[in-house]
C-alpha cells in the first residue's frame, strides 16, 4: 500500500491494549500484524523504533497481507491514544491565538507562556468528566492540537524540532475558569484551575508525524452541536518548532511528553449533560460528556 495519504492509529479499550489503523479508509488490525511477527504490541516501542516513519511503514504495508479490522469497534470503546504510563509531562501554551487573548482583554505574551497539566487528568475520547461537586463556578472547553514528543532532547533548534515529534492528537484543555480567575488575581499559578480530575480529554487517535501537515488544520469545538470555536493552526502565534525550541531550553523533553498548542477564541461555559466535540481536521473528533449534577 504505497503512497499512503491518511493514517490514524486507534487504541481499543478491550481489557488488554490493542491497536487498529485506518489507512486511506481501510481498517487494518495492527495488533494482529505485530503478534504474527512476534513484535511487541506497544505503541511506545513502535514510536521509538521508527515503525511509523513513512518509508518504514509503507514498506511494511507492502509486504504481504495485513489482517483486516472492523471499522465499527463494537463492544470496545476507545482508550487513550498514547500510553498513560509513558506520559511524563503535559505542557500547554497559553494565549497562543491572538483572538483568544483578545477575548480576555489581554495581549499575546512577548515570550511563549506555558503551564502544566498532570498526566492524571487524561481521559479518552467518549469519557464522561464529573466536575468536583464543591465547585460551582464556570468550566470552559478549550480545543487544542496536541503534539506528542517522540525523542529525548534538550536545547533543540527550531530547524530540527519536528525530528523530535512522534505525532499528533486532539486535546480538550478543560479549565475551571472562575477558579483560574481568582488565582490570577492573587498572582498564583493556574495549577488548580487546570488540573481537576478528567480535565485533559485526549483522542480519538494518534496520527504519526509523517502523515499530517499541521500548517493549516481547522481547530473547532461544538457543544451540543453548536459551533463555538473555529480557527486554523496557521493562526498560531508560536508554531510547533518554536514551541519545542523554547520548551527544550528550560527542560529536557522526553518521549510521550505532550505539548498542547493553545486554543482559539470562542471558549465558553459547560453545564450538566453537555456533549463537547473538539475536532481537528486530519485527526478526528474528541468527544466528552460533562457531568455537573449539583447545578
Amino acid at each position: 500500500m504505497p503512497n499512503v495519504r491518511n493514517l490514524r492509529v486507534y487504541t481499543l479499550s478491550s481489557g488488554t491494549r490493542s491497536y487498529v489503523m485506518q489507512v486511506d479508509g481501510a481498517w487494518l488490525d495492527l495488533s494482529a500484524h505485530l503478534a504474527s511477527r512476534s513484535l511487541p504490541i506497544d505503541l511506545g516501542t513502535l514510536v521509538e523504533s521508527y515503525f511509523f516513519a513513512r518509508d518504514n511503514l509503507e514498506r511494511s504495508l507492502g509486504q504481504g497481507s495485513w489482517p483486516e479490522a472492523q471499522p465499527v469497534f463494537g463492544e470496545f470503546g476507545l482508550d487513550l491514544p498514547v500510553p498513560r504510563e509513558r506520559v511524563g509531562k503535559i505542557l500547554a501554551l497559553g494565549k497562543n491565538f491572538q483572538e483568544h487573548a483578545a477575548e480576555f482583554r489581554e495581549k499575546v505574551p512577548e515570550e511563549p507562556m506555558f503551564f502544566n497539566k498532570l498526566p492524571e487528568t487524561l481521559v479518552p475520547s467518549g469519557a464522561s468528566v464529573r466536575v468536583q461537586p464543591w465547585y460551582d463556578g464556570r468550566v470552559d472547553h478549550e480545543s487544542e492540537l496536541c503534539v506528542v514528543i517522540g525523542r529525548s532532547g534538550s536545547c533543540i533548534p527550531a530547524a530540527q524540532a519536528l525530528e523530535y515529534v512522534a505525532g499528533y492528537t486532539v486535546a480538550n484543555d478543560l479549565t475551571a475558569r472562575s477558579l483560574q480567575g481568582k488565582d490570577r488575581e492573587l498572582k498564583y499559578p493556574w495549577f488548580r484551575g487546570k488540573n481537576m480530575d478528567g480535565f485533559c480529554p485526549l483522542g480519538p487517535c494518534f496520527v504519526p508525524r509523517d502523515f499530517l501537515d499541521t500548517r493549516d488544520l481547522k481547530v473547532q469545538c461544538r457543544v451540543n452541536g453548536e459551533l463555538r470555536q473555529d480557527a486554523s493552526t496557521k493562526d498560531l502565534v508560536v508554531g510547533i518548532p518554536q514551541a519545542i525550541e523554547w520548551l527544550s531550553k528550560h527542560l529536557t523533553l522526553r518521549p510521550f511528553d505532550l505539548v498542547l498548542m493553545g486554543t482559539p477564541a470562542g471558549v465558553g461555559p459547560l453545564g450538566d449533560g453537555d456533549e463537547v466535540e473538539c475536532s481537528i481536521s486530519g485527526i478526528g473528533k474528541l468527544t466528552t460528556r460533562i457531568l455537573r449534577p449539583n447545578e
